[in-house]
């Protein structure tokens, strides 16, 4: 959208007119003057754009499914989300025709030998240039390009900087985009990937054992290295998300510790502007539903969802939880059906977005639902910001 001032003139057949001017809306991408000739006569239109990007913040720490929620939330949009164009190949971020996803290590202010000489980690505060970080998401979110610098996680060193334009939306992906007050209080919308411990260590041992051939040992010595840095700046920042997805083990095998079967909580908070929780059946009840049987298939150890209100980090919520697995994402429907505030476009949207991801890590269980749950309300979250910033407009041109 853009504000358009027309300025009137008259033609030369009608020389005794004034000039007139008024502000009108369009809805344009236009940022440049045209000029328009009429009956009587010439018209000059000059735009200017009015279009503020939208920021959404997704905090995790590393290997905990920020690459795969960026998949599914860019495909809510549409377009592919690709690395820029004729730029750097270890480039980090992701742009597509309405997203453009910045991953915040770009703003280690060490490099992986400068942290090594200086004895910190990626997670500590010190190997982090926030003030860039705030600089430039405020730049963006104003509608200014940025060069952003680029940390290169194939060498661990600091590239030169990358040109970034202001998008329709723009994701702060990474460690920290809620630790610093400053860039929090950009974000129209954020999320936290809670990972357990257990979960964590379970995915861990799969990815490194099995994939790169780590021992044991040097796995649990890895996540033990990283965890006073994680407990200390990294996990307190879930108190200050608008949803968080929390990943347990289930509940469904007792002593279960091999993390395939998960129990997952979307945790929703309440009174938020632009954000009304999902709920299950009745908004605001207290829910336990074992969908299993004629119309979901469930192999053991079954599937089962709660819904109620909770309070997290002294804050009012909703949480919608799911423990199990999908044996046929084609039977989601049955449980989209009985789920409402989903901010879907269409009947069976939520089950479409599914399968046609169900190669995505998590497509079976409750992390791929609820990521594409989460993915349908940061667009609908969008669109409401956008209509409400076109009527302000519209109201202040009338004045």
């Amino acid at each position: 959208m853009a504000i358009c001032t027309v300025h009137t003139t008259p033609s030369l057949s009608m020389p005794n007119t004034h000039l007139n001017q008024r502000q009108v809306i369009f809805f344009t991408s236009s940022r440049r003057n045209q000029f328009f000739r009429g009956q009587n006569r010439a018209f000059t239109v000059s735009c200017s754009a009015d279009e503020k990007t939208v920021v959404i913040g997704l905090a995790a720490d590393s290997g905990c499914g920020k690459s795969t929620f960026m998949r599914r939330l860019t495909s809510v949009f549409g377009g592919a989300a690709e690395p820029p164009k004729g730029g750097n190949p270890d480039s980090n971020t992701l742009i597509s025709d309405t997203t453009t996803v910045i991953c915040l290590d770009d703003y280690h202010s060490l490099d992986r030998t400068g942290r090594k000489e200086k004895g910190v980690t990626a997670l500590d505060p010190k190997a982090n240039d926030f003030d860039l970080m705030y600089e430039q998401v405020k730049a963006l979110k104003e509608g200014k390009a940025v060069d952003k610098p680029i940390y290169n996680h194939v060498t661990g060193l600091l590239d030169p900087p990358e040109v970034i334009q202001p998008p329709k939306i723009l994701v702060i992906e990474g460690l920290h985009p809620m630790f610093d007050e400053r860039v929090r209080d950009l974000l129209d919308f954020s999320i936290y990937l809670d990972i357990s411990n257990e979960v964590k260590f379970a995915w861990k041992i799969q990815r490194d054992m099995a994939e790169r051939g780590h021992s044991l040992e040097s796995i649990k010595a890895s996540i033990e290295a990283r965890k006073p840095d994680f407990d200390a700046f990294i996990d307190p920042q879930k108190k200050y998300a608008d949803a968080v997805i929390e990943v347990l083990p289930t509940q469904l095998i007792p002593g279960d510790n091999e993390g395939k079967v998960l129990r997952v909580r979307l945790i929703q908070k309440e009174g938020l502007k632009h954000f009304s929780p999902v709920y299950l059946f009745d908004d605001g009840s207290t829910i336990s539903w074992i969908p299993c049987g004629r119309k979901l298939t469930c192999s053991y150890p079954g599937i089962k969802f709660t819904y109620g209100p909770e309070t997290y980090f002294s804050n009012e919520v909703s949480v919608l939880e799911m423990d199990g697995q999908f044996d046929r994402l084609d039977e989601l429907i049955y449980v989209e059906s009985h789920l409402s505030n989903l901010s879907s476009k269409f009947y069976g949207e939520v089950t479409q977005q599914m399968l046609k991801h169900s190669d995505f890590p998590g497509s079976n269980n409750g992390t791929g639902l609820f990521q594409t749950i989460i993915g349908l309300k940061i667009r609908d979250l969008y669109e409401q910001i956008v209509a409400e910033r076109a009527a302000a407009t519209a109201e202040t041109a009338k004045v």
